[in-house]
C-alpha cells in the first residue's frame, strides 16, 4: 500500500511492529499466557497496574474536557466510568484472589517505570492538543487487546485450568475490544489531513509510550521498585 493512502493508525502500527512483538513475546506476557508466571511477580503488576490504572483513567477524564464534539465527550465520559466503576473494580476483585487487599493497592507506590510511563503521557496531554492525548493512550489499549486476543488463540481449551484466565478473558472480551476500536477509529479522524510535521510528532508519542508499555513488562518482570 502506498504511504500516501495508509491511514494514521496503519502508518504506526507498522513502525510500532517490532516493539509490539517484543512485548508479545516478553517471558511476563508469556507466562500469562501459559500460567507459568510466578505469582509473586503477577502480584507485584497487579499492585503497579492498579496505580496505573488510576492516572490511564485520569487522561479519559481529559479526553472529555478536551473532546471537539458532544458525541466524543460522551464516550470519553463513558470510558472514564468504565474505567473507574467497572474494569477497576474487576481488578480489586482479582487482586482479592490473590490476597492483595484494597488497600494494599492504594498504598501502592508507582515504580519508577511506571511514574514515567504515566507521567509520560499525562505530560503530553495537558501540554497538547486531543490528539497528543489519543496518540499517547491508544498504544495501551490497542496493545492490550492484541495481547488477549493472542494468547486466547494461543493457548485454546487450556486457558480454562489457566490461573490467569480472567486477565486473558478481560483483555480479549467484546467490550475491550470495542472501546480500543474506538479510539482507532478516533485516531484516524483527528489526523485526516494535518501535516507532517504534526503527524511525525503524534507518532513520536505513539512509538515512545509503546516502548515504555515494554519497559512496563520488563520491570514488572524483575520487581523493579526504588533502590531507597
Amino acid at each position: 500500500m502506498n504511504s500516501k493512502t495508509k491511514s494514521f493508525t496503519e502508518r504506526v502500527f507498522q513502525s510500532a511492529a517490532p516493539i509490539w512483538e517484543k512485548n508479545h513475546l516478553h517471558p511476563f506476557v508469556q507466562g500469562i499466557g501459559n500460567g507459568t508466571l510466578p505469582e509473586d511477580i503477577f502480584i507485584f503488576y497487579m499492585k503497579q497496574d492498579y496505580v496505573y490504572l488510576i492516572e490511564y483513567a485520569r487522561l479519559f477524564a481529559m479526553g472529555a474536557a478536551k473532546a471537539n464534539t458532544l458525541d466524543t465527550m460522551a464516550k470519553f465520559s463513558q470510558n472514564l466510568h468504565e474505567t473507574v466503576h467497572f474494569e477497576m473494580e474487576l481488578h480489586r476483585q482479582y487482586a482479592a484472589e490473590f490476597g492483595i487487599s484494597r488497600k494494599e493497592l492504594e498504598l501502592t507506590v508507582p515504580s519508577p517505570i511506571n511514574l514515567a510511563y504515566t507521567g509520560y503521557m499525562l505530560n503530553a496531554a495537558y501540554s497538547g492538543t486531543l490528539t497528543d492525548l489519543v496518540a499517547c493512550l491508544l498504544p495501551c489499549a490497542w496493545d492490550y487487546r492484541e495481547i488477549g486476543l493472542l494468547l486466547k488463540a494461543q493457548n485454546g481449551d487450556t486457558i480454562l485450568s489457566n490461573r490467569y484466565e480472567k486477565w486473558i478473558h478481560m483483555y480479549s472480551s467484546n467490550e475491550f475490544i470495542s472501546m480500543s476500536q474506538w479510539l482507532i477509529e478516533l485516531m484516524d479522524n483527528l489526523t485526516k489531513g494535518l501535516p507532517e510535521g504534526e503527524l511525525s510528532r503524534l507518532e513520536k508519542h505513539f512509538l515512545t509510550t509503546s516502548r515504555l508499555e515494554f519497559l512496563f513488562w520488563e520491570s514488572m518482570y524483575r520487581q523493579d521498585s526504588w533502590p531507597i
